[in-house]
């Protein structure tokens, strides 16, 4: 197996899907910065996509801009799927640390992001009658990537195919539960939120009179 830097290391992992991660988790290659950067990427990208899409072809519903439902969608998203994934494979007897399975996922995610800011250039370039072209950019990269996410899996924990298959599933399933129960605290909180300041208000008005 060859030495390569963090930035060859990531291009090597997302040309050679099945050999790439195996490779990378011999060598215990890998760089936390760089996973971190294509998440915030992720982030970008989803921007881009929904607020500086081609007119011709994606008109955003509205003029205000909330950036939370973003960071949900991509950010919370990629770190309940890291969790969720350390979560159940620890008790699959899986060998990934919640480390390897940052980064590989982190690294798997970069076709779907490229054909994201693929997309948003071509919006502009393109006309209507030529949407195929910008569906068959999204449609590769987010097969690519799915194929990517499966033998980052399937290398970090050192499963079997149907093995990687069942952990997918059961952390897919660990996700849902995590984000129900985080719906559920953010209700509560505002919640007592809520308590809080009514009696806060409702002080201040007495004191007053």
């Amino acid at each position: 197996m060859m030495d390569l830097t963090n930035r060859q290391w990531l291009k090597y992992a997302v040309m050679h899907p099945f050999e790439g991660f195996e490779d990378m988790r011999w060598k215990k290659a890998g760089s936390i910065r760089y996973s971190i950067v294509i998440v915030l990427l992720w982030f970008v990208a989803a921007v881009f996509y929904n607020r500086l899409y081609g007119f011709q072809f994606y008109a955003s519903p509205d003029k205000l801009f909330n950036v939370i439902p973003y960071i949900v969608r991509t950010i919370v998203l990629f770190l309940t799927w890291v969790v969720g994934n350390w979560a159940v494979c620890t008790l699959l007897e899986g060998e990934g640390t919640m480390r390897n399975i940052f980064i590989y996922s982190a690294y798997a995610l970069v076709p779907y992001v490229a054909s994201l800011f693929i997309g948003v250039l071509l919006s502009h370039v393109l006309i209507r009658d030529e949407a195929v072209f910008i569906d068959t950019v999204y449609i590769l990269g987010l097969g690519w990537s799915a194929v990517l996410v499966f033998s980052a899996i399937r290398a970090v924990h050192q499963y079997s195919f149907l093995k990687t298959i069942g952990a997918i599933i059961l952390t897919i399933a660990a996700m849902l539960i995590m984000l129900f129960l985080l719906v559920l605290l953010l209700s509560l909180l505002q919640q007592v939120y809520v308590f809080v300041y009514s009696i806060y208000t409702e002080l201040a008005y007495r004191v007053k009179v």
